[in-house]
């Protein structure tokens, strides 16, 4: 298909194409899993995206025996099953999106595992550098920051962080990646509260310890202090869970899934805007030069 006013020869990709006419298509999800967690549990998120006009999820094949093996094989070969879920993903985009970056959603340890992906140093032995196959990266209760090593839970969040931060930091393929960090303020942890209260407040000091605070908020788990990724646009919800426990909503329930769901969107829309604009342009230049046979690089 021939870029709009890009001159004969030179083609940008049907998606880039379909977004510069304002018409960009419905993104192909990636779902990544947090810790401890198996693919079962997000059917219901996947039901929900699908009710919301998503073509395509794709739920990475990882299992809760994987996580607890993370202490003796680290976390290689949770990202390399994470990568095969992107190509799958990238596969039915593909067929259904008409080829766009997929639409990442990380829950919890997933998020990290998303940023983990775009990293161009290898980690864990692995060098991904995926975030060309990536449109947006949307994370729920990740513990981007995280100071504890105590717990196991917390080793992974902080060896996974630690790496994160120094080598992708905030925003870092922006604006050709969008970014979006939702937490939540479900329950406040305080030193001197109920037992509820003070119960909390050991989850999340064990997590992103800050002894000096009396009271600190987070989604049950996860303090939204450490959910919230410097640099990228942020969402507090009121009252989600950082999981599926009973009795409570979470953040892929129906009601929080509807207050996240159209930025996450718009979000990733507007980075494909951005790569698609910065790559018709790299093609008008390449044509000018004389390079008119460089077809769909760039993207």
């Amino acid at each position: 298909m021939t870029g709009s006013g890009s001159g004969a020869g030179v083609q940008l990709p049907a998606w880039a194409q379909a977004t510069l006419e304002g018409s960009p298509p419905s993104p192909t999800v990636l779902v990544l899993g947090g810790f401890l967690t198996a693919p079962a549990v997000y059917r219901p998120l996947v039901a929900r995206l699908r009710e919301r006009g998503v073509p395509e999820v794709v739920v990475a094949n990882v299992w809760t025996m994987d996580w607890l093996l993370v202490p003796r094989r680290g976390l290689g070969p949770i990202l390399t099953r994470s990568g095969r879920a992107l190509l799958e993903a990238s596969a039915r985009s593909a067929t259904v999106s008409l080829g766009a970056p997929v639409l990442v959603i990380g829950h919890s340890a997933g998020g990290l595992t998303a940023r983990l992906l775009t990293s161009p140093s290898p980690f864990a032995g692995r060098s991904l550098n995926a975030h060309g196959r990536i449109g947006a990266i949307v994370t729920l209760g990740t513990p981007h920051l995280v100071t504890n090593e105590g717990r196991m839970g917390s080793r992974v969040g902080s060896h996974a962080s630690t790496f994160a931060n120094r080598e992708v930091p905030g925003p870092y393929h922006a604006p050709a990646v969008g970014y979006l960090a939702v937490s939540s303020r479900l329950i406040a942890g305080r030193r001197d509260g109920s037992a509820a209260e003070r119960q909390a407040w050991g989850v999340y000091q064990d997590l992103l310890a800050d002894p000096e605070a009396s009271e600190v908020a987070g989604d049950g788990l996860i303090p939204v202090a450490s959910a919230l990724l410097p640099g990228v646009p942020g969402i507090v919800l009121d009252g989600a869970a950082h999981g599926q426990w009973p009795g409570r909503d979470w953040y892929g329930s129906d009601r929080f899934l509807d207050a996240w769901w159209p930025r996450a969107l718009e979000i990733w829309q507007e980075a494909l805007a951005a790569r698609a604009r910065a790559g018709r342009d790299s093609l008008r230049a390449r044509e000018l030069l004389g390079g008119s046979d460089s077809g769909n690089r760039g993207f």
